[in-house]
């Protein structure tokens, strides 16, 4: 057991930084040794997984835990369906380790770069409407909590609800076992669509489509829309080759939009026609491939990004509200707008908790006027507020206790639970004390 001092450290986005103490355990029992130790000297220790979310919630306050020595499988019960990872598992690396065992997750993200403690924390989810976050997926951890002692919740126990998706404010996951299901494969349908028509058929798209998603370019009327559909197993592949998909999915859409973004940033007034041509050269394509190949995306250009829940049947008219807003402040905005929807769930800080949900997400290139993008988040959060938003926990947002009090209602339930957790506060951070409210 090591600790190395000031390593700086910043996140994908490079929103955070910090130069913290780190510690790197190999084994649980380390793991369990350096929260102690943090404990008792009066120290904070957080852990880190990908740095993949674009707020501060993985952000040091002293020491800093890096979890890539604990990877992989722990157990697993085939016929149960049931697979415990090691926290510092990356999901990119997950299909190869549920592959040998006929089994996948039940849904995914676009992106893959987290690791399943990090996911899980911050409320990643998918899309479709009977399928809520990767969160929802739990139903066992083992947590070290606040005094370094390593506690197992199981599925009946009420502090999985607020474990499963914690925040990192309970403690320091040591591994989770993961509710999987058989195999599968996507039918993945990508179609061209006008604004009008796609938020018209919004609520008929989510009721009829396994997996439904959009994404609507800024200053144009012009979608792209993502149908998925579930198939089994030993449906074949079908669709472009990987030589086509490389060059539709890596050159066109990662380094020629990279491209195309540092135009925009350079000469803004170009945004709106490069996002017209952009749109209007959209074409359809339909691809079957295993799930993981279809669910996630390369996401090569780096961004910034907010998003926001709200109750799914007010999407048209929030989406509407941005694209108004948009271009009464003229901000020119190179990225698209992706819209999603989940299932509700009963997770105590799960964006989708209680209600049906549907995902408003605005990003902006990295290198864009950083005045400008923060007013243009700022103006997207005034609009999803007024509808009772919920931020997600790994992107950018303003809120604080208080408001989200207001949108969550087992918040305190969660904040009792973290006062059996960590009394001593030896998780906490900047974010934390604004969102939870210390």
């Amino acid at each position: 057991m090591s600790t190395v001092e000031y390593r700086p450290w910043s996140n994908w986005a490079h929103t955070e930084s910090a130069n913290p103490q780190i510690a790197e355990p190999t084994t649980v029992d380390e793991l369990r040794n350096y929260v102690a130790n943090a404990a008792a000297h009066g120290r904070r220790i957080k852990p880190i997984g990908a740095g993949h979310s674009f707020s501060g919630i993985g952000v040091p306050a002293d020491i800093q835990l890096r979890l890539h020595h604990l990877r992989g499988v722990v157990a697993s019960d085939v016929e149960a369906g049931r697979v415990t990872l090691a926290a510092g598992t990356h999901l990119h690396e997950i299909p190869a380790l549920l592959a040998p065992l006929g089994l996948a997750m039940a849904n995914l993200g676009d992106v893959d770069r987290q690791t399943i403690s990090g996911a899980t924390s911050t409320g990643t989810h998918g899309t479709g409407a009977r399928f809520g976050g990767i969160s929802t997926q739990i139903v066992g951890a083992r947590i070290v909590d606040g005094r370094g002692e390593l506690v197992a919740v199981g599925e009946q126990d009420p502090d999985l609800k607020a474990v499963a998706l914690a925040l990192g404010a309970l403690g320091v996951l040591a591994d989770i076992t993961l509710q999987c299901v058989p195999a599968f494969r996507l039918e993945a349908v990508e179609a061209p669509g006008k604004l009008d028509d796609v938020l018209a058929g919004w609520a008929e798209s989510v009721a009829a489509v396994d997996h439904y998603e959009f994404y609507w370019f800024p200053h144009t009327d012009c979608c792209l829309t993502k149908t998925n559909t579930r198939l089994p197993a030993s449906t074949p592949s079908s669709g472009p080759s990987r030589i086509r998909r490389y060059i539709d999915d890596e050159l066109l859409s990662n380094k020629l939009f990279g491209v195309l973004c540092g135009i925009g940033r350079a000469v803004p007034a170009t945004v709106p026609a490069i996002n017209q041509l952009s749109g209007r050269a959209l074409s359809a394509r339909t691809i079957v491939d295993s799930s993981t190949d279809v669910f996630v995306s390369s996401r090569a250009v780096r961004f910034r990004e907010m998003e926001y829940a709200i109750p799914v049947d007010q999407i048209p008219d929030a989406l509407r509200e941005i694209a108004a807003m948009i271009e009464r402040r003229r901000y020119r905005v190179s990225f698209p707008v992706e819209v999603r929807a989940a299932a509700a769930d009963d997770l105590l800080l799960s964006t989708a908790a209680g209600r049906e949900s549907g995902y408003i997400a605005v990003h902006r290139y990295f290198k864009d006027d950083a005045a400008d993008s923060a007013a243009y988040f700022a103006d997207v959060e005034a609009i999803m507020t007024a509808r009772g938003g919920r931020p997600h926990w790994g992107k950018m947002h303003t809120r604080d206790a208080d408001y989200l009090r207001s949108v969550y209602p087992r918040f305190d339930d969660f904040r009792a639970v973290r006062e059996r957790f960590d009394p001593g506060r030896v998780f906490a951070n900047d974010y934390l004390a604004r969102v939870l409210g210390d």
